[in-house]
C-alpha cells in the first residue's frame, strides 16, 4: 500500500458502516500506525486498536487531530434509496466531501481514497466501463458525482497530491444488511418472486475484493486512478439467486410474476417493510432495471473480476457459519 511510512496515521470517514468496518479491521493488519474511524455513528462492533471519534462529516471545523494525515479514506455517505429526502444527499455526500477536503488540507494529506457509486451513470441495458458518461437520474447518484468534483479539484491544488476514485456496484458480504441480505431473508424463508423479469443485470462485488482493489489502487504512482469496482460477469437477478439457491438455501423455490402486481403488492405492504421485509414499490422497479457496468481498468490490471460470484457468497457462508442476515 502507497503509504508515506508505516507509522503514519490513517484516518476512515465512514468507518463505522459496512464496508468502512472491513476496511479498518484490513488496515488494522497491514499497518503500524495510528489509525482514526471518524463518523457520526458509533461503532456497532468495534476493531481492537482503532481510535473511534464521533464526529458529523457536515462539519469538520472543530476536528483538529494535531498531526499530519497522509492518508484519508472517504466512506461517509448518505446512500439508502429510497429512505433519505433528496436533501440529505446533498447535505451529507456534497457538503461532506467540502468539509473533507478542507480538513485534508489543514492535515497535510498526500492522498485520499473515495468511495463513489455507479449510480452516477445511472441504470442502464448496455455495458459502462470508466469512460461513459455521467448520467445520474437518482440525487443519490448526482450527490456522489459533485462529491467527485470536490476532490478532483483538491487533487489537482498540488502536484504531490493523488487520489482514487472507486465506483462500486452493490456491494454484498458478512454484516451487509441491504440487497444481497433482504435476497437471502427471502431465499431462507422459502420463496423469491421475481418482478415481471429474470434477466436484468446487477452489477455486483464483494466487499473483500472492493477493498483490496482500493489498496491496490493505492499502490499505483497514477495521479488520480478511477475505477468501476464490480465483477467482470454480467450476473443477472437469476444467476444471483440460483448461485444464492445453490450455495445456502437449496429448498427456496421461485416465482415469476407481473411488476405491476408486486408494486401494488408492495404499496400495500410498504408500511411493515421496517420489520424486515424490505417491501418498497421503489425497490420493486430498481430490481427491473439493469445496472450493467465493466471494470475495465480492474481487467487491465489483472485483478480477480471473472467466476467471482460464488467463491464470494461461500466466502461469506463460512465467515458467518451460515448467516446471511
Amino acid at each position: 500500500m502507497s503509504m508515506p511510512m508505516q507509522t503514519d496515521p490513517i484516518v476512515v470517514f465512514g468507518g463505522t458502516g459496512f464496508v468502512g468496518g472491513h476496511l479498518l479491521n484490513k488496515l488494522k493488519a497491514i499497518h503500524h500506525g495510528r489509525i482514526i474511524s471518524v463518523d457520526a455513528k458509533a461503532p456497532a462492533l468495534r476493531c481492537e486498536g482503532v481510535e473511534y471519534v464521533t464526529h458529523d462529516v457536515r462539519d469538520l471545523t472543530a476536528l483538529d487531530l494535531g498531526c499530519e494525515v497522509p492518508t484519508i479514506f472517504n466512506l461517509a455517505a448518505v446512500h439508502t434509496t429510497p429512505g433519505h429526502a433528496p436533501w440529505e444527499y446533498y447535505d451529507t455526500n456534497v457538503r461532506g466531501a467540502i468539509q473533507i477536503a478542507r480538513f485534508a488540507r489543514a492535515h497535510k494529506t498526500r492522498q485520499i481514497c473515495f468511495t463513489s457509486s455507479i449510480s452516477i451513470y445511472g441504470p442502464s441495458e448496455a455495458p459502462k466501463d470508466e469512460t461513459a458518461v455521467a448520467e445520474p437520474e437518482s440525487d443519490y447518484g448526482r450527490s456522489k458525482l459533485m462529491a467527485e468534483y470536490v476532490f478532483s479539484d483538491w487533487v489537482n491544488e498540488a502536484q504531490e497530491r493523488r487520489l482514487v476514485i472507486t465506483r462500486p456496484a452493490v456491494v454484498f458480504g458478512p454484516r451487509e444488511g441491504g440487497n444481497f441480505t433482504r435476497l437471502a431473508r427471502m431465499l431462507q424463508r422459502g420463496l423469491f418472486v421475481y418482478p415481471g423479469r429474470q434477466d436484468t443485470i446487477k452489477s455486483c462485488i464483494y466487499v473483500d475484493d472492493l477493498i483490496e482493489w482500493m489498496l491496490y489502487a493505492l499502490e499505483q504512482q497514477e495521479k488520480t486512478v478511477l475505477f468501476n469496482a464490480a465483477f467482470h460477469d454480467r450476473y443477472t437477478i437469476k444467476d444471483i439467486v440460483e448461485t444464492f439457491r445453490a450455495v445456502a438455501f437449496p429448498k427456496a423455490r421461485t416465482l415469476t410474476l407481473p411488476a405491476v402486481l408486486l408494486k401494488a403488492v408492495a404499496t400495500v405492504l410498504q408500511p411493515i417493510s421496517r420489520s424486515g421485509l424490505g417491501v418498497h414499490p421503489e425497490r420493486i422497479e430498481k430490481l427491473m432495471r439493469s445496472t450493467n457496468i465493466l471494470p475495465a481498468w480492474a481487467d487491465a490490471q489483472g485483478l480477480p473480476t471473472k467466476n467471482r460470484l460464488r467463491v464470494s457468497l461461500e466466502s461469506w457462508r463460512e465467515q458467518t457459519n451460515g448467516d446471511f442476515s
